[in-house]
């Protein structure tokens, strides 16, 4: 897969494609659905699939103290739409610049001039440009207006709504594109979506997160330098950096850590600002059960399987320790006997 990152690197190649357009934050089921569709309209249309996002995502711009929770950073983000057959992701940084974007100069800068989009599937929600001003309507009426869409292999798209090319004179161009509805995808009769998994997680449902998700609930990153407070008390911690401005997740869990050994390795693990010692910013640690080894700058992908307790402020490190071989015995016994 490519990664694009900004309109300033696309290459002629990169010209004429199907796309859509989204945060696409923890790349569950629902989202997988929707690249699934996207590869076979681009199938049938013989062009490739383009993924359009951002970063950081809209809410994270306008109102960095309400934005939700990430559920994946922008590499686990990436490396899950890869994994779908996804051919191209355009990253686009969302700053003053794109926020200020009138829509219809979104449509013809990006869609249009940039990726030479044919087919766009979005949801009917769906708001952008200056002012949230464009909507699904105004990418149908654009569409229209640009002429029929055409394709690498002469096809037109066989779903979705109308291409926009009975009636159009021969004196309007053939840049233009259909745009499909994205529909509500389900699990069980339950709507799938970012903002429904966070509550599963911080429920600590994991079992359903992971049906929403597709894949145990994961938070990945390399191992770094911490303040060592944890090897003077018995138990060393692999320190990784969450690379996200709010984490889903707090409090304390067992997991099971991946990218150690052939099998996941069993462990205990704190995401949160470690009161007791006046921490500040927010890390996950994590301490391995009986490992023994160096393994700073190993990239690892702690998986979460339950949670065990929120994080407390202790009146003593000696009280903190004594909370930790609890929760240590605590995940142990679990994680055996799951």
């Amino acid at each position: 897969m490519r990664l694009i990152r900004g309109l300033h690197n696309l290459r002629d190649q990169d010209h004429g494609c199907v796309a859509t357009i989204g945060n696409f934050d923890g790349v569950h089921l629902g989202h997988q659905a929707v690249f699934r569709r996207l590869l076979a309209q681009g199938q049938a249309l013989g062009l490739p699939a383009t993924v359009i996002t951002f970063e950081p995502q809209p809410m994270e711009y306008f109102a960095p103290a309400m934005a939700p929770a990430r559920l994946t950073r922008l590499r686990e983000k990436v490396a899950a739409i890869a994994n779908t057959g996804v051919a191209r992701v355009l990253l686009l940084e969302f700053g003053a610049k794109l926020a200020q974007m009138p829509a219809r100069d979104f449509i013809e800068r990006v869609l249009v001039a940039g990726l030479g989009v044919r087919y766009l599937l979005v949801g009917d929600d769906f708001r952008f440009g200056y002012q949230r001003e464009g909507d699904y309507q105004l990418l149908e009426q654009v569409g229209r207006e640009l002429g029929p869409p055409t394709a690498a292999s002469g096809a037109s798209p066989s779903t979705g709504t109308s291409s926009g090319s009975s009636g159009i004179s021969s004196g309007r161009s053939e840049n233009g594109f259909a745009v499909e509805n994205l529909r509500t995808i389900k699990h069980n009769d339950e709507r799938i979506s970012s903002t429904r998994i966070r509550e599963l997680l911080a429920g600590g449902d994991f079992e359903q997160a992971a049906h929403l998700l597709g894949r145990g609930y994961r938070i990945c990153g390399r191992v770094a330098h911490g303040d060592r407070r944890g090897r003077t008390i018995g138990y060393p911690t692999a320190n990784i950096n969450l690379h996200r401005r709010v984490s889903p997740l707090r409090g304390v869990y067992a997991v099971q850590v991946h990218g150690i050994a052939d099998s996941p390795w069993p462990g205990v693990a704190n995401i949160g600002r470690r009161p007791t010692v006046a921490g500040t910013d927010e890390r996950l640690e994590v301490h391995l059960f009986d490992f023994d080894g160096n393994l700073y700058g190993a990239h690892l992908e702690v998986e979460f399987r339950l949670r065990l307790r929120d994080e407390l402020r202790f009146e003593s490190f000696d009280a903190l320790k004594q909370q930790i071989a609890r929760d240590a015995n605590a995940a142990r016994e679990w994680l055996l006997s799951a």
